[in-house]
């Protein structure tokens, strides 16, 4: 005796939707059909065409191609940006979107170019077409954001991109992820409140973690629209430098660094005249002001003391001189008490080391390879691998 399945249910989730180029108007839905593997992309497609996404982006654009018959050079420039966000790290992933018809229909695109025509459209841009089209580009990105009331809070931060082969760029450097592998160890300035790179640079893997951040943080600032203001700059050790701090004290930025383990920091910590808030739960918090060997002035730092405990893992340094406590310790400007300072820089989570959970994490690299792209397309061309 034969049974037969009844047919599976469509989900009541239909909508509507008006893809990125045309008029047509499609109908998307949910089926237990397996039809394209990138039907997420469809709300990143939506939100390109309520931005204007493809008419600025031909507007700015520094050439176009005589032939009747080539695909329209916006559309292999989005072809390319839907790939990087997809995951692809070489040109010949670009091939992964080619022939999906349901991606194809949502963009409104006829014809989706090769990785072959998207190498040829990179390979006509010199430095002047970069200049011209990617920082109009990115200043009209930019001018969609909403500052928040009391200003945008600015992340700096770097991380590791581990690469294969030999790339121009790609040097032997610190790499959790590949020990002795090479790597490019981009620089990162993040807006923390939208999430938004404001600025990036490209580096070897072989750079330390603040070199050129003075040059780099000039080039940050002025690339923000007149008046806006930046609340706060946050940043890891790796950016605890007395020219740094200056820098931020000029130009009036409050900050919170965290700070480096110096022996003077350490004498410090144990030191009978520092005096401690409890938090509870094996917390402590407390303040004290000190000039570092080489500093021009005394600065002022905060400091976190957690209790050990055995059913949960202590963040923090240890000292042998206080055995039993770890030690957090941050640079500021900034005059708010430390519990405050401590949970602000508690909330730093734009950048790619603090992002929980797996998927998200690589989500979040995937749109950060993109942005760097845009902010450095002629030194991500070079890294982007053929």
């Amino acid at each position: 005796m034969k049974t037969s399945h009844p047919p599976p249910t469509a989900q009541n989730d239909t909508l509507d939707f008006a893809p990125l180029a045309g008029a047509r108007q499609l109908f998307l839905t949910s089926t237990s059909k397996a039809v394209t593997p990138f039907g997420g992309l469809a709300s990143f497609i939506a939100w390109l065409r309520q931005i204007g996404f493809p008419d600025r982006a031909a507007r700015e654009l520094p050439f176009s191609y005589a032939s009747p018959n080539a695909i329209p050079i916006v559309h292999t420039f989005t072809a390319f940006l839907l790939s990087v966000v997809v995951g692809a790290s070489r040109f010949a992933h670009c091939d992964w979107l080619r022939f999906d018809s349901a991606l194809h229909a949502m963009l409104g695109f006829k014809r989706f170019p090769g990785d072959d025509t998207i190498l040829r459209f990179f390979a006509r841009f010199t430095q002047g077409h970069v200049e011209a089209f990617f920082r109009p580009l990115f200043r009209w990105l930019l001018a969609l954001l909403k500052p928040p009331a009391e200003g945008f809070t600015l992340d700096l931060d770097s991380t590791i991109f581990a690469r294969e082969g030999s790339q121009e760029g790609a040097a032997k450097g610190y790499n959790p992820q590949r020990p002795g592998r090479k790597s490019h160890h981009p620089l990162l300035a993040v807006l923390a409140e939208a999430p938004f790179v404001l600025h990036a640079w490209l580096r070897s893997g072989n750079t330390a973690s603040g070199r050129g951040v003075c040059a780099f943080l000039k080039e940050a600032f002025a690339q923000m629209p007149e008046g806006w203001r930046l609340r706060c700059l946050r940043a890891d050790s790796g950016f605890f430098d007395q020219t740094l701090l200056a820098m931020l004290e000029e130009h009036a930025v409050p900050y919170i660094i965290v700070a480096r383990m110096t022996t003077a920091l350490k004498g410090r910590l144990h030191s009978a005249a520092l005096v401690w808030r409890d938090l509870g739960k094996g917390y402590a918090v407390s303040s004290f002001t000190l000039r570092l060997h080489g500093w021009s002035d005394t600065r002022r730092f905060v400091v976190v003391r957690e209790r050990e405990r055995e059913d949960k893992s202590a963040v923090g340094r240890r000292l042998i001189d206080v055995p039993g406590y770890t030690f957090r310790v941050w640079v500021t400007n900034r005059t708010e008490d430390p519990a405050t300072l401590w949970r602000d820089y508690n909330g730093r989570a734009t950048t790619l080391a603090t992002h929980r959970g797996v998927e998200e994490r690589h989500a979040r690299r995937r749109l950060l390879h993109a942005q760097v792209f845009c902010h450095r397309s002629g030194d991500a061309l070079r890294h982007f691998r053929v």
